[in-house]
């Protein structure tokens, strides 16, 4: 499932192909009706909030996003949804953002002509078709696609937690819900309710970088040890947003036992082909790392069930005790640039 950086870059590729344009929608599927009343709509923005994406609609150029006329298609890809885009030269910034998926094209034959990707025929599996003046969208295999009114949006926003890549985030709202919850805290960083965007492999290198075991209770943390998650996370996430990739590791400890447990289909992260990116086998310290020595300690990394998904973590350097970490967690801009 895509983190909430991935969203933030979709919503971005969105706002650079469409923004203020009139486009064409459809469903070519035919699982989201609502396409053909806002054919000829204008595309006025493109939101994230979380792992959910906010397309607003308005009747012309001239209406501005958030007007009572606008009417907003609420996106969440869930395990296997993904947008793919085609059109002319710089009409999006990536092929395709969300589950592997064949970009626009590449199994049907475009037609020619000087814009071949008018000619694009959708696969009966798209679910949404924008088509705009540069370019076009075909969106498959979401969790949820619907159309909202402006008090559906709202009522989308206001069952996530802060999400740290929006400029309303409230970090105080999350150290508030950690420190009076039962719940452990491995299981509080996968609520959406709690923190909105993270997902499985923030968790996990997360709590890594804090030493925290995953199994401790929220209520059983200092304010200042979630204080610091949060700050730790900010610069994560943005990172991951500006480049579309997760690389929690420091340089210091990307070439120590330089391995991951790779599924069947591998951890894929955008770039993986770029030589000049950090590879995913130095970029995790514990995601898909069971079974293998610790970067730091060498003791196995382990991985257990939690919140429905795997949780991977150190036994030996993520403890129970609440501590700062032995090494310095830094952001500093020279550390990122090779990714």
């Amino acid at each position: 499932m895509p983190e909430g950086h991935t969203v933030h870059r979709l919503a971005a590729a969105i706002r650079t192909g469409f923004g203020g344009e009139r486009v064409i929608t459809s469903s070519p599927q035919g699982r989201f009706p609502e396409a053909d009343a806002l054919a000829g709509w204008t595309l006025a923005d493109a939101e994230a909030a979380g792992k959910h994406l906010l397309l607003a609609f308005t009747p012309g150029p001239d209406v501005e996003a958030g007007a009572p006329v606008t009417r907003y298609v609420h996106v969440h890809l869930g395990l296997y949804g993904s947008w793919t885009f085609a059109g002319e030269e710089g009409f999006a910034s990536a092929p395709a953002i969300g589950a592997p998926r064949l970009r626009v094209g590449e199994r049907e034959d475009a037609l020619g002509g000087a814009e071949p990707w008018r000619e694009i025929v959708p696969r009966e599996t798209v679910r949404l078709r924008i088509v705009g003046p540069r370019g076009l969208a075909d969106l498959t295999g979401p969790t949820a696609c619907e159309e909202l009114d402006a008090a559906g949006r709202q009522a989308v926003l206001d069952r996530l937690g802060p999400d740290p890549l929006r400029e309303d985030a409230e970090p105080e709202r999350f150290v508030r819900r950690v420190l009076r919850s039962r719940t452990a805290i491995g299981t509080l960083l996968m609520d959406q309710s709690v923190v909105a965007g993270i997902g499985n492999i923030y968790r996990a290198e997360l709590l890594f970088r804090a030493r925290l075991d995953p199994t401790v209770p929220g209520r059983d943390l200092s304010e200042g040890m979630v204080r610091g998650l949060w700050e730790d996370l900010v610069p994560l996430i943005r990172y991951g947003a500006r480049t579309g990739r997760i690389v929690t590791t420091q340089p210091e400890h990307r070439q120590i036992e330089a391995r991951i447990v790779e599924r069947s289909r591998g951890t894929r992260q955008n770039g993986d082909e770029d030589p000049t990116v950090v590879p995913r086998e130095e970029s995790f310290y514990v995601y898909h790392r069971q079974t293998l020595p610790c970067r730091l300690c060498r003791t196995t990394v382990r991985s257990g069930e939690m919140a429905g998904r795997t949780v991977f973590w150190c036994p030996r350097c993520q403890t129970r005790r609440v501590r700062r970490a032995g090494w310095t967690r830094e952001h500093p801009a020279e550390a990122w640039a090779v990714a």
